[in-house]
């Protein structure tokens, strides 16, 4: 059976471009091109992520070392909704770092989500424009962002940040560049800060519901 093949479909199943599965698995968009067209084999451990990430089981017969394993694959249905709570900034980086100690009465309310937000995930309405351009993606005011507490921290993707200095929580895109680390408005009106472990990563920004439509 064609794994790559089984990959790419399951991928473009899913909307997602080389980069953004890269990015979930860790590994190069290069790999997996090779990968998805048959000329490079994966490790058991990053295939055992692609599946995970795509929602795939599989089934080894013989160990993937020797680059001819029997392999039997299925995608499975698409997750479930899970709903996760609605919580105000005021409590959100409390709640990422001691989840245990709030009560489902603490959230406002509670909004479904197929996308994976780990155990502990919540919801928060976007304050102010920082997050909004004409481009894609946009978070306008009010605009609902889904966190996942304790998430890998991966340059070009969206976190919630308390600035350790100032206390503040903000939301921006983390971009690495030439050694650099900054969080990034997408509004150019605007400043970009530059960091140096002076802040704590709440969480990851892993799903988004406009409002008011």
């Amino acid at each position: 059976m064609d794994i790559g093949k089984l990959i790419r479909d399951a991928r473009k199943a899913k909307g997602w471009t080389l980069d953004e599965l890269s990015s979930r698995v860790e590994t190069d968009s290069g790999n997996l091109s090779r990968l998805e067209r048959g000329k490079q084999f994966a490790s058991k451990e990053l295939l055992n992520k692609i599946m995970a990430a795509l929602d795939m089981t599989i089934a080894l017969n013989q160990p993937l070392d020797d680059g001819h394993s029997n392999v039997q694959m299925a995608l499975q249905p698409s997750r479930a909704p899970k709903e996760y709570p609605l919580i105000s900034w005021v409590i959100a980086g409390s709640w990422a770092e001691s989840p245990e100690n709030f009560q489902p009465g603490d959230a406002d309310e509670w909004i479904s989500s197929t996308e994976n937000a780990g155990e502990h995930g919540f919801w928060l309405d976007v304050r102010g424009d920082s997050m909004t351009c004409y481009g894609n993606p946009s978070f306008p005011e009010g605009s609902r962002i889904l966190i996942r507490p304790e998430a890998e921290i991966i340059s070009g993707k969206y976190y919630v940040v308390r600035l350790l200095d100032s206390g503040e929580q903000t939301f921006k895109q983390y971009v690495e560049d030439a050694g650099h680390k900054y969080l990034r408005p997408l509004n150019p009106s605007y400043r970009t800060i530059e960091i140096n472990g002076n802040c704590h990563f709440i969480g990851r920004v892993v799903d988004a519901k406009m409002t008011g439509l």
